[in-house]
């Protein structure tokens, strides 16, 4: 290979690159969608950050307040505020951790856990009417992009059978 055949494998990449990172980012505007309307409607008011706060402890158990901001992916007094008002709308509580009675763990109430399965249940059926009005011969291979995809920005697997454990 010449070098006078690299700027031209090279733009073909770029432009191989944006469409893909297009894609991705229509699809996450659908996706954003479906998660917005799986909570709208719902007796509780509770923002998708919130939301996204009751999944990780759904999924996690109990979890000091550092451990939590770093698995949301925000600083610590971010996570307090949301854990504050999710505390105050009955979602989740706070305890001594009895490992350690000098830290305070966060958990989501039974009624935590019943909003996280509810809103769960309503996004995969939204999901799965989106997959099936999809070609069925596109499906196998999203499933292999979306875990390659999932995997290169180091996102657990999510779990089929456990609401709790398929992300906000």
């Amino acid at each position: 290979m010449s070098r006078r055949d690299f700027p031209a494998q090279r733009r073909v990449r770029d432009e191989e690159l944006d469409e893909l990172v297009t894609a991705l980012l229509t699809a996450s505007r659908v996706l954003v969608g479906v998660s917005a309307n799986s909570l709208a409607g719902l007796d509780e008011d509770v923002t998708i950050p919130q939301f996204r706060t009751l999944v990780v402890l759904s999924a996690h158990g109990p979890t000091r307040l550092n451990r939590l901001a770093e698995r949301l992916g925000v600083n610590a007094s971010t996570a307090l505020r949301t854990v504050d008002q999710i505390v105050a709308g009955g979602f989740a509580g706070r305890r001594e951790n009895e490992q350690d009675r000098r830290e305070v763990v966060i958990e989501p109430t039974d009624r935590g856990k019943r909003l996280v399965d509810q809103v769960t249940a309503r996004r995969r059926s939204a999901i799965e009417d989106i997959v099936v009005a999809m070609p069925g011969e596109h499906r196998r291979h999203l499933v292999d992009a979306l875990l390659s995809f999932a995997a290169a920005a180091d996102e657990p697997a999510a779990i089929a059978d456990s609401a709790t454990a398929l992300g906000w």
